[in-house]
């Protein structure tokens, strides 16, 4: 006969496989970027973050090469974040199951799924050829806010969805309209969980180089309008590592990336958390 294992034992085990797993995630998190940062240390100082590029990178600083990131990245939450709340909101509080809403959620699933470079070839084909926007900020900006719609569309609607009918119905019953008990009660609730959606398309748009590869160009000058073609940290640290330039620079592109990425979730989390208190009375 097998013998049957207690209940408090199996509740044990499982405990402790659940707690040695988060460790074992928080480890690999802390490998990957604590290596990458102390590479990157040797060639971390001000002349390198705020100095142009010298000889396609072997030198220099990536001054440029942030201001560039933060232009893509800006277009792209400037076109996906609108898009993608818009959408969760009708999917959330107008729409009805049916055949409309199944294709809309396909889509966006879909969406997630496709490999960055496939965004990269469309993004080529359509914005660089076919609208002739050719390689420039725009290009890649556009490009990112399609990969970053669906994460924060999916982000938005469960954040939405999430909250207590019973605010919106108290609301429709003291007399508010529908947008009204959206845009004043549902929206400020659903606010932290928007908000994380919308870093997570932001950590996603600014860490991409596949998807910008065909797009953006490779300018090593600052862009000063979006039409000009630019060369983002992502794809920078690209050409560095896979031509041969400087991987010391490489590594220091790559540590002032995951710094930039640290800092603003940090920030974002902190601000988010903020709100919560504030919304809840705290």
């Amino acid at each position: 006969m097998h013998r049957i294992i207690s209940p408090k034992i199996a509740q044990k085990v499982m405990k402790l496989i659940f707690w040695i797993s988060g460790i074992i995630t928080i480890l690999i998190l802390l490998v990957i970027i604590g290596y990458v940062i102390l590479k990157g240390m040797p060639v971390l100082n001000l002349e390198f973050i705020f100095g142009d590029p010298i000889d396609s990178g072997r030198e220099g600083g990536i001054f440029p090469m942030i201001i560039s990131s933060a232009y893509v990245t800006l277009i792209a939450l400037l076109v996906a974040t609108p898009l993608s709340m818009g959408a969760a909101i009708y999917l959330s509080e107008y729409a009805s199951e049916g055949k409309l809403v199944a294709a809309i959620r396909f889509g966006a699933e879909t969406l997630s799924s496709i490999p960055s470079i496939i965004f990269g070839l469309f993004g080529l084909a359509f914005f660089v050829i076919y609208l002739d926007m050719g390689w420039s900020v725009l290009s890649g900006g556009l490009t990112l806010a399609l990969m970053a719609l669906p994460t924060i569309l999916a982000t938005s609607e469960v954040s939405i969805e999430s909250i207590n009918k019973s605010y919106s119905e108290g609301s429709l019953a003291l007399g508010a309209t529908k947008w009204q008990t959206i845009n004043r009660v549902v929206l400020p609730a659903a606010l932290p969980g928007i908000t994380t959606g919308i870093i997570l398309g932001m950590g996603r748009a600014i860490a991409e180089a596949a998807a910008i590869l065909y797009t953006v160009g490779a300018a090593l000058a600052i862009p000063i309008s979006i039409f000009d073609p630019a060369r983002p940290l992502p794809l920078h640290l690209y050409i560095l590592a896979t031509e041969g330039i400087s991987l010391e620079n490489a590594y220091g592109t790559a540590a002032v990336l995951v710094i930039i990425i640290i800092i603003i979730t940090v920030v974002t989390n902190t601000l988010v958390d903020r709100y919560s208190k504030k919304m809840m009375g705290r």
